[in-house]
């Protein structure tokens, strides 16, 4: 049942409003965790390795730090300590880390994915992290992120979760890291939903790196960052349903925005340019503005995303419906 599409999970609604079937499909990712590069064919978590199913904190801590493929099936809720480490549990390479049902729950704590932070490395190592997959769960109350990605990790997917209450980012994206896909995602009760590059100073690690798709994803009245960027090759927002935030994107540090297809209502800010530091990049095309103070900026060119990947775009017109039905926990 994990499995299944989720044209299926949302009642067809995407076949009732024209909606592309490629868009809906759920048995893979969409977009920058598919490509093929730092030898990684694609984003395939812990396929290949044991599944197993886990209940408590020891569990779970367990098998997200053991080396190998594994797919780790989350049931009902587990807290994660705070400890030594502000909360952040370290997450290997080769995993699939998947809620059961619609009450599987990581609370307190966060998932950090990467090695050590070390400002020195500036090329990806041998050892980064790579191909996780973290789907289905609620992920709240986090003392600092919910979902951390950092130091050069890449092929990573993050789908229909449902994301709240962290002290810092809901997903952060930083460090060099590379190839990451966050899609059919709810987030909510935020205030700094997202970054993609580390700071204004972080370019030898976060220059032409940074890739990532963001499509179908509710930020369901998550005040800022959804995302704000920095440094990045090409971030590729497509399709997303902004709902009463105080702005929705921000590209910095020439960092490449496409953005096309989403919907905005009751947004101050849809898309920036000239914010916080150095300008960005921003293409938009086929978004629908429904409330909002100011237009989408733009400036400069930024590059297509099929030079990368294949996608179909649906029409802004229907986001507004079949996201809030498609995005979250409880879809797949």
């Amino acid at each position: 049942m994990l499995r299944r599409s989720l044209a299926a999970a949302v009642l067809v609604t995407g076949a009732l409003v024209g909606w592309p079937d490629t868009a809906l499909a759920a048995d893979g990712p969409v977009g920058f965790a598919t490509v093929n590069a730092l030898g990684q064919n694609g984003t395939t978590g812990g396929a290949g390795g044991p599944t197993v199913t886990v209940t408590t904190t020891a569990q779970f801590l367990d098998y997200i730090a053991r080396p190998g493929p594994y797919v780790i099936q989350v049931s009902g809720r587990i807290t994660l300590p705070t400890g030594n480490t502000d909360g952040m549990h370290n997450v290997t390479s080769d995993k699939t880390i998947v809620g059961l049902g619609a009450t599987a729950a990581l609370v307190g704590g966060g998932l950090n994915i990467g090695v050590p932070v070390n400002d020195d490395v500036t090329t990806p190592p041998a050892n980064a992290v790579h191909n996780i997959i973290i789907r289905n769960l609620s992920i709240t109350g986090a003392t600092d992120d919910l979902i951390n990605v950092q130091m050069f990790s890449h092929h990573i997917w993050i789908d229909h979760n449902d994301l709240s209450n962290g002290d810092d980012g809901a997903i952060d994206i930083k460090r060099g890291s590379d190839y990451v896909t966050v899609s059919w995602n709810r987030f909510h009760d935020h205030d700094k939903t997202t970054l993609v590059g580390h700071d204004d100073d972080n370019g030898a690690q976060d220059s032409g790196r940074l890739r990532v798709t963001y499509h179908h994803n509710f930020f369901d009245t998550s005040d800022q960052r959804n995302p704000r960027v920095r440094f990045s090759s090409l971030v590729h927002v497509f399709n997303n349903y902004y709902y009463d935030n105080s702005y929705g994107i921000a590209s910095t540090n020439e960092s490449g925005l496409f953005v096309e297809g989403n919907y905005f209502y009751s947004v101050n800010n849809p898309g920036r340019v000239d914010f916080s530091g150095p300008l960005g990049r921003m293409v938009q095309r086929d978004n629908i503005l429904i409330a909002c103070n100011h237009a989408i900026e733009t400036r400069g060119t930024v590059t297509d995303p099929r030079t990368y990947y294949a996608y179909t775009a649906g029409p802004a017109s229907t986001v507004p419906t079949v996201v809030p039905a498609g995005a979250g926990v409880g879809k797949i």
